[in-house]
C-alpha cells in the first residue's frame, strides 16, 4: 500500500495556516516507509478550497498541517484523511516523527537556543 503525505510548507516549516498555505509537499511512501516520491505543488493562490481539492484528486491519506477551519477538517475526515492539525517545527522534523509513530495533533516541535546550546521543545 502506498502512503500519501501532504505537509502545506512556508520555506522549511509548517505553513501556519491551512487556508493561506500556497506551496504543498507530497510525499509518496512505499512498504516500510521507504520514500518513494517527494514533489512540491506550488498553488497560483491562498485557498482552502483549493488545497482540499488538491488532496482528494491526488488521494491523499494524511495531511499535516497548522491552523485549520473546523468545516476543512471535517469535511477531509469525512474523505477518510487522517489530519494532524496545529502542528509548528521545520517540516523535516515533523515528518521524522510522524513516521516513528510520535506524532499527534497540536505538537509544538520547535528548537530554542538555551544558554549557548539548541533544546528541542515538544509540547
Amino acid at each position: 500500500m502506498l502512503y500519501k503525505i501532504t505537509i502545506p510548507v512556508f520555506h522549511d516549516e509548517i505553513a501556519p495556516r491551512f487556508d493561506l498555505a500556497t506551496e504543498i509537499l507530497i510525499i509518496i511512501l512505499s512498504k516500510n516507509n521507504i520514500v518513494e516520491e517527494k514533489k512540491t505543488v506550488v498553488l497560483s493562490r491562498s485557498s482552502a478550497d483549493d488545497l482540499c481539492h488538491v488532496l482528494i484528486s491526488e488521494n491523499i491519506n494524511t495531511l499535516i498541517c497548522g491552523a485549520i477551519e473546523d468545516e476543512y477538517y471535517q469535511f477531509l475526515k469525512w474523505k477518510k484523511i487522517n489530519v494532524f492539525d496545529s502542528v509548528i517545527g521545520k517540516w523535516t522534523y515533523v515528518f521524522d516523527q510522524w513516521l516513528k509513530k510520535s506524532l499527534n495533533s497540536g505538537d509544538i516541535l520547535l528548537k530554542r537556543k538555551i544558554e549557548g546550546q539548541y533544546v528541542l521543545e515538544k509540547s
